[in-house]
């Protein structure tokens, strides 16, 4: 599975302007068209689910390429001009109100393809997972506000997705691929970019929050009152959170098994939502869930519900969640000196090449294929290419 990516993306308002979203139609139009005829739609969305090559088509279309609005502005762009009929690619979705329009839009677009009513539901239910994944299984401080739904013809998708931090002005952004979702909450991105990695984020899906993950199964198929109880327990006793920051030595009562407390770990302070919706606990507990995944879906079952349970887990029944925020450097800040990390320079390479052959190929007026080339002359110097 593979994980990449930071790159700072500061939060930008306003609209770009008319006239720079027109070039950019007509020249992701045409690189878009040459992309598909020569490698197929399949790789066009092994592309986009990739975050150099994203950010860097982004900037070849003329956008500021370390700007939020990127984002929204290459995927308005894109669904505004692929079609299955030149480009065997659609996008549902969008930001804001655009973004719930997603399965109407997806099945509107399924059916077009001819894809069975099997196949639509499961599209319908991968946008939704996506949503709900990086919105409550990860819990970073970025709600998402952006959900681009990118879909082949044949059934296979990507997705492109943002979420905001008001309080810095910084943005996140998710990237997925059907290809490489085995399971939708272990470990399930293409690469999650942002700004810079912040401490103590909640991530359910990473790998050493495996068996907190069955814990919190477990905690759902029992009965609501001893998990309600728990809950209370953390939330009310004398014993605050914060009084179990350090070493888990100094709680074993709480902290879990002897192997656990022998191995010191770190138990930092951690936030018990103020406010629950105890009725899901019971709505669950009628369900039964087979499996995390099934309980994430559940309606209901929000970012409280699953921190929750991820501190129940941890802080009474020793099962330890990853709090390690899953983003990773990559991007070329300073990279080129290999400080504070090292530049990918193969993976730079091979995005600025294709980009730059796609671009040779497209039909597209002089002056704005100069412009665009410029820019990628641009891209490479800026990544000390």
């Amino acid at each position: 599975m593979k994980r990449t990516g930071e790159v700072v993306l500061p939060l930008h308002w306003g609209h770009a302007p008319s006239w720079l979203v027109v070039r950019m139609k007509a020249l992701a139009d045409e690189m878009v068209r040459v992309m598909v005829l020569d490698r197929g739609t399949e790789e066009f969305l092994n592309r986009v689910a990739d975050p150099y090559w994203f950010q860097a088509f982004g900037c070849v279309l003329g956008f500021d390429w370390h700007s939020s609005g990127l984002t929204t502005v290459v995927t308005g762009v894109l669904k505004d001009i692929l079609t299955f009929e030149r480009h065997g690619v659609v996008l549902a979705g969008g930001k804001g109100s655009a973004s719930r329009r997603s399965p109407y839009e997806i099945e509107e677009s399924a059916l077009r393809a001819g894809l069975s009513t099997g196949k639509i539901s499961e599209l319908k239910y991968a946008s939704r997972m996506c949503a709900k994944v990086d919105t409550a299984a990860i819990q970073a401080g970025y709600p998402i506000y952006h959900h681009a739904f990118f879909l082949g013809e044949r059934g296979k998708w990507a997705v492109v997705q943002q979420g905001i931090c008001t309080r810095d002005r910084s943005a996140r952004r998710y990237h997925w691929l059907s290809d490489h979702v085995r399971s939708f909450v272990a470990e399930p991105h293409e690469a999650i970019v942002g700004e810079s990695a912040k401490s103590n984020v909640l991530d359910m899906t990473a790998m050493e929050s495996g068996n907190n993950r069955k814990t919190c199964l477990d905690l759902v198929r029992d009965r609501p009152q001893n998990l309600i109880s728990s809950v209370k327990t953390l939330c009310y006793s004398e014993q605050t959170l914060d009084q179990w920051t350090g070493d888990s030595t100094s709680h074993p009562k709480y902290l879990g098994t002897s192997q656990q407390i022998a191995a010191g770990h770190n138990f930092q302070a951690y936030s018990m939502p103020s406010k629950l919706n105890w009725q899901v606990f019971f709505d669950l507990y009628d369900v039964q869930p087979r499996d995390y995944e099934e309980m994430l879906a559940f309606e209901g079952v929000g970012p409280a519900t699953v921190r929750a349970l991820a501190l129940v887990s941890q802080l009474i029944y020793g099962t330890a969640a990853s709090w390690r925020d899953p983003i990773k450097f990559s991007f070329a800040h300073g990279g080129k000196d290999g400080v504070p990390f090292p530049v990918n320079r193969g993976a730079m390479d091979g995005t600025v090449g294709y980009l730059r052959e796609m671009l040779e190929a497209a039909e597209v007026e002089r002056r704005m294929k100069t412009e665009a080339l410029r820019s990628i002359e641009k891209i490479s110097a800026e990544w000390g290419l």
